[in-house]
């Protein structure tokens, strides 16, 4: 049966040693509660670190205890955890991905120590993957893993999912390994990130870094298509909200409330981390109160901070200025009675935090970059009565989704502390309507939707996958076409050339064919049962210079011009071009605007191409010049094609699927092959008879019954059926 298995860089539980004996506890963190109804299912197992250091005589001990669980341990040495964890890690990535690129310490004792222990974790997952498993690989410690996987198990499903941001690929490009990153994260077959902004950068970073094509959302790489896309993580929403209406809970709401009587509650609950603004935050409040007085004795910032790394020296230097600050603000507007900041550098077990959330009138997310935060969510969730306000800072993830809370730079001293003032003083009816809004979204959007969405999404790529396995014309499929082959009396063969018989150049007319091909289409020709035909989006006047002097039938410019063998072009009748006049001047302001591209002009048809333009800037003026087409074209009946860097319009009267029928009406064929590569190719696809051999080459989604990886095994193909060795 086959199982998923889960990869972290931590197991979902704790150990301590209690009286030289090792307890273990479940772990309480958000990935631990979402993916709980995964691992326990069927013979799914999870793998990771188990948290510490475990002595030789004890790694039995945990092995049994933990498979138990369906836990699977990786164990780790000091040296390991130093190197891999605490300095690439954290010392490396942390910083990079969060915006912070001063604090990166760039080490290539630490980069050598990361991917040992990413080949660790490799090596116990090859312990227990079968064929038909899926591995779900989690966040940034295991960037490497996917692809070292996939050289081991070419044929395993893979999904890697990152908790954190990832940074722009200006910023992301100044790690000196930043190429063997993107391989290892590509190794998957679905990318997560919680937000589009990061899938925009991942994908912008490949491109420019690993000159990778990308169609839409996915990126074609060793003839593999990796689906790179934003699922936002929620969280066990019901369990927060069942939490608050607990005794407990209510008991320390009750105890707390009483130490701020008739003041206003700001709450934040960060980990000490120089990405949660927590200086900004400060700032901002010491300078609230300074300007108004009127809210002294009336409100408390309830600060929250929880114990992080505080062994590393901007950790270190990061808390000594959070302490500064609130000495500061404390000697400053402290009375008798009254303390501005309640500040507490502690944890606190979950129902001490589910009662903070619930007396907080105020909650504050001031974080400089957030992959998602979910202290916000569960906030939300806590807030059975619909009242309370979220401050949240645009830089966290969570912003995209929880729109009705008061959204702030938190950069921006001014625009924070100006939030404050408008939380404090919102009235009932607008707070419990913003609130409701949002507690919809956050149990609507829970920890089991997130997963549902991400399994099912891997399914679906998995499907299209095993689908396109077996359209692939092995050895087997290639002899039964090569039986159906000899028998037939009349065969028609059709061709695309650019992608199908030839590989793209950069120079459009430096794809002229060469002496393999010119071999392989000779033996079409001397059959005299085949009417052998290159049917393309070429000029008539290259296929003319190209195959003029060979019988072969020429479709070109997808169409518009045909010619049979030995005989002249004919033009398709009732074709116009007055519309190109103005196409081509909004082509023209492009090419002006976008160095290295320029435009082709045929009888029917303008392409923009755009192949020699900077990465990035092409695609971006494409989209921008379709975008400007489409208000063009309806009036003159045009179709609009997005191809392989390039732009198209013609006459939606020319397709190739119309050349192939007109060719298909002439003769009664008993066999018929069609092979292409891209959009137009599929015209013909749809249009031939169920028995036809249609042939996509490329990993994309197809009408047609087979596929080929490239133009080299479309010419083994070709030369198998001529019998060319």
């Amino acid at each position: 049966m086959s199982k998923t298995i889960i990869v972290s860089n931590r197991l979902p539980l704790k150990i301590t040693h209690e009286d030289s004996e090792l307890e273990f506890s479940p772990s309480e963190g958000g990935l631990a509660t979402g993916l709980g109804s995964i691992y326990k299912e069927k013979n799914n197992i999870w793998i990771g670190w188990p948290g510490m250091v475990v002595a030789e005589e004890e790694k039995a001990f945990v092995n049994e205890k933990l498979k138990d669980l369906s836990l699977v341990p990786v164990f780790l040495t000091e040296e390991d955890i130093i190197g891999y964890y605490e300095g690439f890690s954290n010392e490396i990535l942390w910083p990079v991905f969060h915006y912070i690129s001063t604090y990166a310490r760039f080490d290539l004792d630490k980069w050598e120590s990361y991917k040992n222990v990413n080949l660790k974790f490799a090596e116990v997952i090859s312990k227990y993957v079968e064929p038909g498993d899926t591995i779900w690989v989690h966040d940034y410690q295991l960037l490497l893993l996917p692809n070292i996987l996939r050289e081991s198990f070419p044929e395993i499903s893979i999904a890697f999912f990152q908790h954190i941001p990832f940074p722009s690929q200006e910023l992301f490009r100044m790690i000196p390994w930043r190429e063997e990153l993107l391989s290892g994260i590509l190794g998957a077959d679905l990318v997560g990130f919680h937000t589009y902004d990061d899938v925009r950068h991942f994908i912008s970073a490949a491109t420019q870094l690993l000159d990778l094509h990308v169609d839409g959302s996915l990126i074609k790489m060793d003839e593999r298509a990796i689906a790179v896309e934003p699922f936002p993580m929620g969280i066990d929403s019901e369990k927060f909200s069942a939490l608050s209406e607990t005794d407990s809970v209510k008991t320390l709401e009750t105890t707390i409330k009483s130490y701020y009587q008739d003041q206003k509650i700001l709450l934040s609950i960060d980990r000490l981390d120089y990405s949660k603004g927590i200086i900004q935050r400060l700032e901002a409040y010491n300078q609230f109160l300074e300007d108004n007085p009127e809210y002294h004795e009336k409100v408390v910032l309830l600060m929250i901070v929880v114990p992080s790394r505080d062994n590393v020296p901007e950790y270190q230097r990061l808390k000594d200025e959070i302490d500064r600050l609130v000495g500061n603000i404390s000697s400053l507007y402290r009375k008798y009675n009254w303390e501005p900041i309640a500040y507490f550098y502690n944890s606190f077990p979950i129902e001490y935090l589910s009662a903070l959330y619930n007396i907080a009138d105020v909650c504050l997310i001031t974080s400089m970059r957030d992959g998602m935060n979910l202290v916000c969510k569960e906030y939300i969730a806590s807030r059975n009565d619909n009242t309370g306000v979220l401050i949240l800072s645009e830089m966290a993830g969570a912003s995209k989704e929880l729109n009705d809370a008061i959204i702030i730079n938190p950069n921006n001293i001014h625009e924070v502390k100006e939030a404050f003032i408008e939380a404090l003083n919102m009235p009932e009816g607008e707070m419990k309507e913003r609130m409701a809004t949002m507690r919809e979204l956050v149990f609507k959007y829970n920890i089991d939707h997130w997963v549902k969405i991400y399994m099912t999404r891997l399914s679906e790529l998995i499907e299209i996958k095993t689908s396109m396995k077996t359209r692939v014309v092995k050895e087997s499929l290639r002899n039964e076409i090569l039986s159906l082959y000899k028998l037939a009396t009349k065969r028609l063969i059709l061709l695309d050339y650019d992608g199908t018989l030839v590989g793209f150049k950069k120079q459009i007319d430096s794809a002229s064919p060469d002496s393999e091909l010119d071999e392989i289409l000779e033996n079409f020709i001397k059959d005299k049962k085949n009417k052998t035909t290159i049917i393309s989006g070429r000029k008539h006047q290259t296929l003319e210079k190209w195959f003029g002097n060979k019988e072969l039938v020429l479709v070109a410019e997808h169409g518009a011009w045909l010619k049979e063998a030995h005989s002249a072009w004919k033009e398709k009748e009732g074709l116009s071009d007055f519309w190109k006049e103005e196409v081509h001047q909004l082509m023209d302001d492009f090419c002006d605007r976008t160095p290295g591209s320029f435009i082709e002009e045929k009888s029917y048809s303008l392409v923009w191409h755009y192949r020699k333009v900077q990465k990035g800037l092409g695609s971006l003026r494409a989209n921008n010049l379709t975008d400007n087409l489409r208000y063009i074209i309806p009036g003159y009946g045009l179709q609009l094609l997005n191809g392989d860097k390039v732009v198209e319009v013609k006459q939606s009267e020319v397709n190739k699927g119309k050349a192939a029928l007109s060719l298909l009406e002439k003769d009664n064929y008993d066999f018929i092959l069609a092979i292409g590569d891209d959009y137009t190719d599929e015209d013909i696809f749809k249009v031939l008879p169920a028995e036809a051999i249609t042939i996509k080459v490329g990993n994309q989604l197809s009408s047609a019954r087979f596929s080929l990886k490239s133009h080299i095994e479309v010419r083994a193909f070709l030369k198998h059926l001529v019998n060319i060795d």
